[in-house]
């Protein structure tokens, strides 16, 4: 095996720059393998740079005393293996004459077998090769003045190709580690986000020495490389080491590159580790608070008991009192947190999405507990005043009739005697605008009768009284009444206030028997009173029930799936999938549970509120949609997993009678239920003042049904190739009779079209109109499930629609194109109909309001603006047209 060898080949540049390479006299030249060959050729012309290398190289061919035979081969070989971009070949042909002559020869008769597209200049001697290249190009054995050391080009060349190696191994650990880095999924406790940012950073110091290494090592090389000019300053630097120079320099600059890209990148990254630092802390900080929060506030939801006595209220402000004093250090950290949260997100925090929702839900709990704090204050207040003036008022009672009882009979027959027990009760009774309610809308109970019984009492007595002063005609036999004794009955000549009787706004139900105030709303009169709050105490409790079974199903099945006690219990098919099974069940449980409970439940003192709460809450309700939506998917894995042994035991622990499948049925059951209660409501207060708000209320709950009926139809939609989520809000949906006429096209398929009609579904949405097929489908033994398959669309900006057909008032048109196309829809019924073309025309008027709007402000700024919206209504032979656009339509097709 052959090798070749070190003075085998040499490489210098020419005077226009173009690369020289030196093939010496080598008696082994022919022996050498091809395979070596052409590795040397291939990495010598791959040493110079691009520029360089596009000139062309010039090959020198030194064969002075070798044979022809030696030249022919080596001009063979590079003919057949040179892989870069030739100028010229030059020859030293052989000394001696006869092998010279036989050169001249050879070159023209083989010339054309080299296949070299460039000149082969044969030469005589190195001073014929001084006339086309300079000596100071060339080496010492051919007659130059270039110093030239082989030993030390071979040293520098393999010290910049080991640099070489070790930039691209540093660029590949960088990219290496930076994809790592990119794929590394963020930890959700603080302890992992604190293992892994130290992990990160050790190893990014690690590959930063790695870098400096590298640098030194480039440096270090390039020190080498020019020291002869450091020794010397006369020396140069030759080509050969001019481009060394030039390679070494460039590397350094590859790695700078690659060093400030990973700094930049390594920069995003630890501030983003940093950062899910931080909001790691923020959020065990947030469930530590809430936690605590969430403990006092149920606190205060027991602490329902507004006292019997005046001891016992003021007992209860004591505890009350207590109670706000252990939660302001709560709330302090609360407080702290939730200003800590805001600093997060002015700061630019990568998750501001999850930190303010957070915040507001701390500064909301806040509020709750200090308004609940200050409500029951108040409650307590009342309620101690109320205790207060409710003793006081006894013992003015139990006063007067002592005082009646003790006036002698005896004494009150003569008129000096009468008039003496007048002027005592009247000094009396003076005395009872002092224990008088100062409100008699906010108390009237028991003791606001006792009061009027006391009152008659007096009334009877001062009237026996002033007749005995007034005449005596013959003796009066009055009754006093014992002390211990109270009339059975109040007097029907009691004046009451104005308040009291039909219409009556406050009640306020058993103080003795320590019960809450309940209040009812102005528009309530009393033969409605019972019914009114019996639905809205029924509403509340179902609705706590409701909650109770939400959590019951979120904490006994949903959270068990994630039990690893559990898993192995688990069928495969249900592994990854609770979110198929449940739906957002958590997010509707969430919104009962912490919002609208509480708000329903405020309407127990405030039932004029109850209409609202739905109003403000419509666009809450809408989540029942995406559940509904997602029903029959779980419903689907319920039917292959529902018999696990997993479902059976979370049933045990739970104490169910019922399977899980039942209780996901509770949320569809849970929105029907809202309307009949609020039915009933307006049942009991019809031709009130506040049937309009429980009517508005009403149409928004069986809006948001509707919504929800619409849009499981418009999930089971196959076929269409574009997104339904584009084509705007879904109106309306309904199965129709539809025919279709097309001026175009053959009679025989009109006629068809004409007189054959077709069922379709459809759907109505702002943007479109969708007509499609329905297809019922039984599924595993189970009922028949309809899906719609997509037939045709029309853009709602291009149609116009005739209301009134000859012959049929079921029927209307809807058209497009100059009438080119038209379809004819049958409906079920005339108000059927009459639903469908009223959402059509605000569709129709809506657009063309639009436009208009549009070219109002375009007039407005002075801009050119061209609408092709119009809307033309005319009548004729009693059809009522209307028609919105006047471009062109797009081809609809066949349905």
């Amino acid at each position: 095996c052959y090798c070749l060898c070190p003075g085998d080949v040499t490489e210098n540049l020419g005077k226009d720059g173009a690369p020289i390479i030196t093939f010496p006299e080598f008696a082994g030249f022919s022996e050498i393998p091809d395979d070596d060959f052409l590795n040397v050729v291939t990495y010598l012309t791959s040493i110079p740079s691009l520029e360089a290398a596009s000139i062309g190289f010039i090959i020198i061919i030194d064969r002075r005393r070798d044979k022809w035979s030696a030249v022919k081969a080596s001009l063979t070989r590079i003919a057949g293996a040179f892989p870069g971009n030739l100028q010229l070949v030059f020859v030293l042909r052989p000394s001696r004459f006869i092998q010279r002559a036989i050169a001249d020869i050879g070159i023209k008769l083989y010339r054309d077998d080299f296949k070299m597209k460039v000149p082969i200049i044969m030469l005589n001697s190195v001073s014929d090769l001084h006339g086309y290249i300079d000596k100071s190009q060339l080496t010492r054995e051919l007659g130059g003045t270039l110093e030239y050391g082989h030993s030390q080009w071979i040293h520098h060349r393999t010290a910049i190709e080991n640099f070489a190696m070790t930039v691209k191994t540093t660029a590949q650990m960088l990219q290496t580690f930076g994809t790592d880095l990119a794929e590394t999924e963020l930890p959700n406790d603080v302890q992992c986000t604190e293992e892994l940012l130290s992990s990160h950073t050790e190893h990014h110091s690690k590959l930063k020495d790695e870098l400096k290494l590298a640098v030194k090592q480039g440096a270090t090389l390039l020190t080498c490389i020019r020291e002869p000019v450091t020794r010397s300053a006369n020396s140069k630097l030759s080509p050969d080491e001019l481009e060394n120079v030039a390679t070494v320099e460039r590397l350094l600059a590859q790695l700078d590159e690659t060093e400030k890209a990973f700094d930049q990148f390594w920069t995003k990254h630890h501030l983003k580790l940093e950062q899910c630092l931080q909001l790691r802390h923020f959020e065990h900080d947030f469930r530590e608070v809430k936690l605590t929060l969430d403990n006092l506030m149920e606190t205060l939801a027991g602490f329902a008991d507004i006292g019997d006595s005046v001891t016992r209220v003021e007992n209860l402000l004591k505890e009350q009192k207590h109670l706000e004093e252990k939660g302001q250090e709560p709330l302090e950290k609360a407080q702290s947190l939730a200003l800590h949260g805001e600093q997060l997100i002015q700061n630019n925090h990568y998750a501001i999405d999850s930190i303010r929702p957070k915040c507001v839900e701390l500064r909301r709990i806040c509020d709750d507990f200090t308004n609940e704090t200050k409500k029951k204050y108040d409650i307590l207040g009342k309620s101690l005043e109320l205790h207060k003036q409710l003793d006081k008022a006894s013992q003015w009672c139990e006063a007067g009739i002592y005082l009646l009882a003790s006036q002698a009979v005896d004494k009150c027959q003569s008129q000096e005697g009468a008039e003496t027990a007048l002027v005592e009760i009247e000094k009396f009774l003076v005395t009872a605008k002092e224990h008088q309610l100062s409100n008699l809308k906010e108390f009237y109970n028991q003791i606001v009768q006792k009061l009027e019984d006391v009152q008659e009492m007096f009334d009877k007595r001062q009237v026996s009284l002033k007749k005995l002063a007034a005449k005596q005609t013959r003796p009066v036999q009055p009754v006093a009444p014992h002390p211990e004794s109270s009339p059975k009955r109040a007097s029907p000549k009691i004046t009451r206030p104005a308040a009291v009787g039909r219409g009556f706004l406050c009640v306020v139900k058993a103080i003795n028997r320590n019960t809450n105030f309940f209040f009812t709303c102005a528009w309530l009169t009393h033969s409605t009173l019972l019914s009114f709050s019996h639905i809205i105490n029924e509403l509340i409790e179902t609705e706590r029930v409701y909650v109770e079974e939400l959590q019951s199903i979120i904490e006994g099945y949903a959270s068990e799936m994630d039990n690893p006690n559990l898993v192995h219990l688990i069928p495969s098919a249900l592994q990854n999938k609770k979110e198929i099974l449940f739906g957002n069940l958590p997010e509707i449980y969430y919104f009962h549970n912490r919002i609208f409970l509480k708000e329903i439940e405020n309407c127990i003192e405030n039932p004029e509120l109850l209409a609202r709460c739905f109003l403000k809450r419509k666009e809450d309700l809408q989540i029942y949609e995406k559940y509904c939506q997602n029903k029959p998917r779980s419903e689907a894995l319920w039917r292959q997993c529902g018999d696990s042994i997993f479902f059976q035991e979370c049933q045990r622990k739970l104490d169910h009678k019922l399977s899980l499948d039942a209780y996901l049925l509770k949320p569809v059951q849970r929105i029907t239920k809202y309307q009949l209660l609020l039915k009933e409501m307006l049942k009991c207060s019809k031709n009130s003042e506040g049937t309009a708000e429980l009517e508005e209320a009403l149409a928004t709950v069986l809006d948001i049904i509707k919504s929800v009926n619409d849009s499981m139809h418009q999930i089971a939609i196959t076929g269409y190739e574009g997104d339904v989520s584009e084509l705007g809000k879904l109106l309306m949906q309904g199965s129709f009779n539809v025919w279709t006429d097309h001026k175009k096209g053959h009679n025989k398929v009109k006629d068809l079209a004409r007189f054959k009609p077709m069922q379709r579904h459809l759907f109505l949405y702002t943007k479109m109109l969708l007509f499609c097929k329905k297809r019922e489908e039984n599924t595993d033994g189970h009922e028949k499930t309809a899906s719609y398959s997509f037939k045709n669309s029309l853009k709602m900006s291009t149609v116009g629609i005739t209301e009134n057909v000859k012959g049929d008032n079921k029927k209307f048109e809807i058209w497009y194109n100059g009438r080119e196309e038209v379809y004819i829809i049958q409906a079920s019924s005339v108000e059927l109909k009459n639903t469908w073309i009223s959402e059509i025309r605000k569709v129709l008027t809506g657009q063309l309001e639009a436009c208009r709007g549009r070219a109002h402000r375009a007039a407005a700024g002075n801009v050119s603006f061209s609408c092709s919206c119009q809307k033309i209504n005319s009548r004729k032979k009693g059809h009522v047209i209307s028609y919105l656009s006047d471009a062109p339509a797009p081809n609809a097709g066949l349905l």
